[in-house]
């Protein structure tokens, strides 16, 4: 509960701190430290949504402030989403303030953390509600009771889901069985993915066109916030105020180039086509960037790119990987992930709109039903398309034809394994490994008889080299290697007399080793010179057999 209360704490004192700053730098304050100290404790309510009051108007009305700086919500949600992170990973959440280490390591429930997380941070912010109803903007009671809790559930939902390892499921028991087995199927996470990118594409593009609107009217811009206030302290808090603003600003674009635009009055409205009726607008830098009123030129126009890039984006995004996904599945995780970027842009055009007043300042902002309506049309119609095109450009065959075999994953696995299959009798076996068993090889043939030689004829003298006469010396004769014929008619070598191997060098499989010149391989010979091994497939020769126990390891 202290791990909650210690984050709205800091909260109310970064604010509070710097209203005392512009307190003090002001030369003409209108209260004391305590009223800036009320303001504080308003800003702080209005960072999470509050509407606040203003009494000191010109008509003696209570006025509303309900437009809520975007940039300021992060704050509390940042700081909650802190504590409960922390909490739930080593209990600090309970008993400790936050970044102080716990004295046990025992790791508390989600659900514990997130409760008492939760019930100190509404305790602080019950009593900052209190505390504001006495300043010069007090918060309304009703706005705060249920945008206090809202923000507060969401940060800390956050944090202890962060704490918890981001987990995507499953979905708890009360869920019905129906909605967790369709929240599991991958359409949907790709379609929030999609959804997210689309919304992220539309707040840049509404920056952009915020950026080019201030740059185009940079003079009126510059006029406005030099003649707003006169002193260094007061330009410094409009401009901390501009800042805070501009997501909203960005948001306000978006708005702009789907086409419904914003409303900046009771009576006033800008769109990409036209500024139609008389604004009624407060002096204000943001403000004075607007575009000038009557219809629509190319320029503005232009802004429908915005919505156009939003949706080729989806379509991209949506396109999954696959061979086996559909083209129907395809298309509708695109639609789906339009609904998802509608939902999320009539969310933020909600929170960034409000009132400023009443009567003709009583409405600023996009209407959030029609920007989150027009988001989703502008995505659907572009990301469906989109989609299915890429997932036909992705998916189609390399060879071109829808029945080319030979791409077939299936086919590609019969490949492999026949080249493995014919690549094993030429690698080497590991050192230590003993030869597979082999069939003895076959008998050699004998060789055939010789021919006697003729007779000769009686008183013809003997030819040289005959029976009796020393014969020529000649080439001596070189052992054939084992397992090679030397060809036709020739003795094999398996009853050739074996070669002596080097010392220390290892017989290769195939090579005749030892007397009786038995084969240990298990190959047999062919004409040619080369061995058949077992199976038919033909081993390397006797060159190759000699690299091979050149480079085969001692084992």
């Amino acid at each position: 509960m202290l791990g909650g209360a210690v984050a709205a704490g800091l909260g109310l004192g970064f604010l509070a701190v710097l209203v005392i700053v512009l307190w003090i730098s002001s030369p003409y304050p209108d209260s004391g430290p305590g009223g800036a100290l009320h303001l504080a404790a308003g800003l702080w309510l209005m960072a999470h949504g509050t509407e606040l009051v203003r009494y000191d108007t010109l008509s003696g009305v209570p006025a509303p402030v309900g437009v809520t700086p975007l940039l300021l919500v992060a704050l509390p949600v940042l700081l909650m989403r802190r504590a409960a992170r922390l909490g739930s990973a080593s209990g600090v959440g309970v008993g400790v303030g936050v970044g102080v280490e716990a004295e046990s390591e025992e790791v508390l429930p989600a659900s514990a953390v997130f409760s008492a997380v939760l019930c100190g941070y509404l305790g602080v912010g019950a009593l900052a509600t209190l505390y504001a109803a006495g300043g010069p903007m007090p918060a309304d009671p009703i706005s705060a009771a249920w945008h206090l809790p809202l923000v507060a559930v969401f940060a800390a939902g956050a944090g202890v889901w962060t704490a918890k390892g981001r987990p995507a499921g499953p979905l708890p028991g009360w869920v019905p069985g129906a909605v967790r087995r369709a929240a599991a199927r991958p359409r949907y996470a790709l379609a929030l993915r999609s959804g997210a990118a689309g919304v992220l594409v539309l707040l840049g593009g509404g920056t952009v066109l915020v950026g080019a609107s201030l740059v185009w009217h940079a003079g009126e811009v510059q006029s406005s916030f030099l003649t707003l206030t006169g002193v260094w302290s007061g330009r410094f808090a409009v401009l901390l105020l501009a800042v805070t603003l501009v997501p909203n600003a960005a948001v306000w674009g978006a708005a702009y180039g789907l086409g419904p635009g914003f409303a900046v009055g009771t009576g006033a409205t800008a769109t990409p086509l036209g500024f139609e009726g008389a604004a009624a607008l407060p002096r204000f830098p943001l403000l004075a960037a607007l575009p000038p009123e009557g219809p629509g030129t190319p320029l503005t126009w232009a802004a429908a790119g915005v919505p156009v890039a939003a949706g080729l984006v989806v379509g991209w995004l949506a396109v999954r990987r696959a061979r086996e996904v559909s083209y129907g599945e395809t298309a509708l995780t695109a639609a789906l992930g339009a609904v998802v970027c509608g939902l999320a842009m009539a969310g933020l055009a909600a929170a960034s709109a409000g009132a400023l007043g009443t009567r003709a300042l009583a409405a600023f902002g996009p209407v959030w039903w029609q920007t989150g309506a027009a988001a989703a049309g502008w995505v659907l119609v572009l990301a469906v398309p989109v989609a299915v095109g890429v997932h036909g450009v992705r998916n189609r065959p390399a060879g071109g034809g829808a029945g080319d075999a030979w791409h077939d994953s299936g086919v590609r696995e019969l490949r492999w394994a026949a080249l493995k299959e014919a690549a094993l009798p030429l690698v080497p076996p590991a050192p230590g490994t003993p030869p597979p068993p082999t069939a003895p090889p076959p008998p050699a043939a004998p060789p055939p008889p010789a021919a006697p030689p003729p007779p000769a004829a009686p008183g013809a003298p003997a030819a040289p080299g005959a029976a009796g006469a020393p014969a020529a010396p000649g080439p001596a004769a070189v052992p054939a290697a084992t397992g090679v014929s030397s060809g036709p008619g020739a003795p094999s070598a398996a009853t050739a007399p074996a070669a002596p191997g080097a010392p220390g060098v290892p017989q290769a499989p195939g090579v005749s080793a030892g007397p009786g010149g038995e084969s240990v391989g298990g190959a047999a010979e062919v004409p040619g010179g080369q061995g058949v091994a077992e199976g038919g497939v033909l081993a390397p020769g006797v060159v190759g057999a000699r690299v091979l126990v050149r480079r085969r390891p001692e084992g």
